[in-house]
């Protein structure tokens, strides 16, 4: 049966009915005629962009090239322009879907992206939930974020009675509110909850220090989906834990749509039928082993040229491919390529290093329920935590050696308890920002 939330998108030009017999049709192919559509339908994307599209015509240059490493990457300031200079030739802001990006990356930028594309998005998202027996309108319960202005507030709160979920706001987790929410569990056949990976890891930690698995006060629930941010083995087994649920790692980017979702089996499996993947790291300054920036190509979208575009992600590829010899797997994501660590003896660091500093101590004393770390001078580095109690002298001072063993010494630390994280406008929070100019 179709849901009300399928039905909203046929009406409003997304034929998802379309898309799913078209994604079906992709994975009916045998593993050679998957690769080749792929790499036929990765040219055809770039040319016809070349052909139609200004904007990325200017930016490959008078000739269309004939090796695929010769088309420029797209950055996310590539993007940072007026909408409509983007669009190809035959599109505009009413024939397609317009979103914007969260901005989590420092490049916030509209985009468009035609209207069969968006609906292949949504097939390929119902698809990855039915490896789960999950549907797009399951109960849910989302933490997540939700825009403050009127418009993109009521179109959020439409979704959300479309797609049959409630939505638990991230602005505030104290204790007081995460006891509110708790209340809502019991009361609300919920199937499986969504949202930002620290949102849902606090969560937790809450559910621990009060003794309480999930599962047990809201029996239906069978699922816990991580998105948005980077879900460590550490996150996944606290998660597990308390929740009491199987953990599914969910990357995507508003953008380009569905990156990676886990099987049933554990396998971080790449959405190869929409997406072409590459990994770039050209002087392997970050000394990630056979990885590197994160670079796709949109198989479908038509109305703006994300060809080789780099999400801003650092990440490593396996090329062990899945069972059915079509899918790559995303074997770690590491961080945004804009985290990175400079010290002042040159060494260059990715800001996750700094998470198995975090790890090693604040998480072990049991007292920690959220922090982040800001690096404000080359030598010096803040941390603000959020803790039950004060920590210790010498939790601080091992904090401080092990930045000096993970990192460099001689460096500055400064650790600040503090009474909550302030979040940003989406709701999303890293670990670590670097404030160096």
């Amino acid at each position: 049966m179709i849901s009300s939330f399928e039905t909203y998108l046929k009406l409003t030009g997304y034929n998802i009915s379309h898309a799913s017999n078209e994604l079906k049709q992709i994975q009916s192919l045998s593993p050679e005629e998957f690769h080749k559509r792929q790499d036929n339908k990765k040219w055809e994307i770039a040319k016809y962009h070349y052909d139609n599209n200004p904007f990325y015509r200017k930016k490959v240059g008078h000739c269309f090239p004939n090796k695929w490493e010769d088309l420029p990457i797209m950055e996310k300031s590539d993007f940072q322009d007026e909408l409509e200079k983007m669009f190809s030739n035959g599109y505009n802001r009413k024939n397609t879907y317009i979103a914007n990006t969260s901005g989590s990356s420092g490049h916030p930028f509209f985009f468009a992206k035609n209207k069969e594309a968006h609906a292949m998005d949504w097939a390929l998202i119902k698809d990855r939930y039915s490896w789960h027996g999950l549907k797009l309108n399951s109960k849910q319960a989302r933490f997540y974020g939700i825009p403050h202005e009127k418009w993109s507030y009521r179109k959020e709160k439409v979704k959300d009675l479309l797609m049959n979920r409630i939505r638990f706001s991230v602005f505030d987790l104290s204790d007081n509110i995460l006891q509110e929410y708790l209340i809502k569990f019991k009361h609300i056949k919920f199937q499986f909850i969504y949202g930002y990976t620290n949102s849902l890891v606090l969560f937790a930690r809450f559910l621990l220090n009060n003794k309480i698995v999930l599962k047990e006060i809201c029996p239906t629930l069978t699922h816990c989906i991580t998105t948005s941010e980077v879900l460590t083995v550490e996150d996944r087994k606290v998660l597990t834990d308390a929740i009491g649920v199987y953990v599914i790692n969910e990357y995507g980017a508003s953008e380009t749509g569905l990156i990676a979702f886990d099987t049933p089996r554990g396998e971080w499996l790449l959405s190869e039928e929409i997406l072409f993947y590459e990994t770039i790291n050209e002087d392997d300054l970050l000394n990630i082993k056979d990885g590197g920036n994160i670079v796709v190509t949109d198989l479908d979208n038509k109305a703006m040229p994300f060809v080789r575009y780099n999400i801003g992600d650092i990440g490593i590829i396996s090329d062990e491919l899945s069972k059915n010899y079509k899918h790559r797997k995303l074997e770690k994501l590491l961080g945004r390529e804009n985290d990175t660590i400079l010290l002042p003896s040159g060494k260059v660091s990715p800001g996750f290093t700094l998470y198995y500093v975090s790890r090693s101590i604040l998480e072990s004393t049991g007292v920690l329920k959220e922090y982040i770390i800001r690096q404000t001078k080359l030598d010096e580095f803040i941390f603000e935590v959020v803790t039950n109690e004060p920590l210790t002298e010498f939790q601080e001072n091992d904090i401080k050696e092990k930045m000096g063993k993970y990192l460099e010494p001689g460096l500055n630390i400064i650790i600040n308890r503090v009474e909550k994280i302030e979040r940003p406008p989406s709701g999303k929070i890293k670990h670590f920002y670097s404030e160096l100019s």
